[in-house]
């Protein structure tokens, strides 16, 4: 991915180095047990998380930050920078409003959200009530080394995947799920959350699509590493990984063969429209 030298965001908060103390919470029930036992899914289920409260440990983390960090965080800048243009355009384009960019929250180690505790352990999330992505940047050589997906365009899908949550929170798509998912059976609500991952991957196929029109940044084996990520963090080999047979009805995220199909749908009809998995009949 081509992606030095350009712009960057401003809408980067950086709390590397911070010390950070409070209650860790917001992210309890199925979404803990599946942070305990597969570890580090990307773009963690976020509509449990709109519930917020929770109690636990005292977090308490700060580090140096290295040259590595440096750079990881120069990259997630350019990158959600590429992503405020091409929402900004597809908002005006296809629906009709402003796009309001979200914040991302760059942290090592541990932070605070308005959702609860975010550690490095948790993976990336988005957290719609104060509508920023959360990310420790060590996530991507986790990505790289310990889910086989390595290359920066698998980060870049990180953060496509993350800030296409906050475009679904800017269309209503998350409070309205999460008002059904509050009165439906747990695996209703499990379906549900997949239907809200699979669009984000559709979306972020969307975003990869526009950005490369745009800013012409993908190179020879960009799309494959985004594709692969999609795949290694599928509930299927996830759950393969950690030693357990794969179990449908604990399905949170979607399958790797849906994840990835979904990601190649938005590529290939880079429409919000064909992001429609709440309608699709075949997931």
């Amino acid at each position: 991915m081509k992606w030095r030298g350009r712009r960057r965001s401003r809408n980067i908060e950086d709390r590397r180095g911070q010390r950070s103390a409070g209650r860790a919470g917001g992210v309890g029930g199925l979404g803990l047990v599946a942070i305990l036992v597969i570890g580090y899914f990307l773009g963690i289920d976020v509509t449990p998380l709109l519930q917020g409260g929770g109690s636990g440990s005292q977090l308490s983390e700060t580090g140096e930050i290295t040259e590595a960090d440096r750079q990881a965080g120069e990259f997630v800048s350019v990158v959600l920078a590429d992503t405020e243009e091409v929402w900004a355009e597809i908002f005006r384009d296809q629906v009709g409003e402003p796009y309001t960019p979200a914040t991302l929250v760059l942290f090592k180690g541990a932070t605070q959200s308005p959702c609860g505790g975010a550690s490095g352990a948790s993976g990336p999330f988005y957290c719609p009530a104060d509508k920023k992505a959360y990310l420790d940047t060590q996530f991507f050589t986790t990505l790289s080394q310990k889910l086989g997906a390595g290359g920066d365009f698998a980060a870049a899908y990180v953060v496509a995947h993350e800030v296409a949550h906050h475009v679904q929170n800017e269309l209503g798509i998350l409070m309205q799920a999460h008002r059904i998912r509050q009165q439906v059976s747990q695996a209703e609500s499990n379906a549900i959350s997949v239907r809200i991952e699979l669009q984000a991957d559709c979306l972020s196929g969307v975003w990869a699509r526009y950005a490369q029109a745009r800013f012409n940044s993908l190179e020879n084996g960009d799309l494959q590493e985004a594709v692969n990520a999609a795949k290694q963090i599928g509930d299927d080999t996830l759950q393969r990984n950690a030693g357990r047979r794969p179990n449908p009805h604990t399905f949170t995220h979607g399958t790797s063969e849906q994840r990835q199909r979904w990601f190649a749908k938005g590529y290939e009809n880079p429409r919000i429209q064909a992001c429609d998995t709440f309608s699709a009949a075949r997931l």
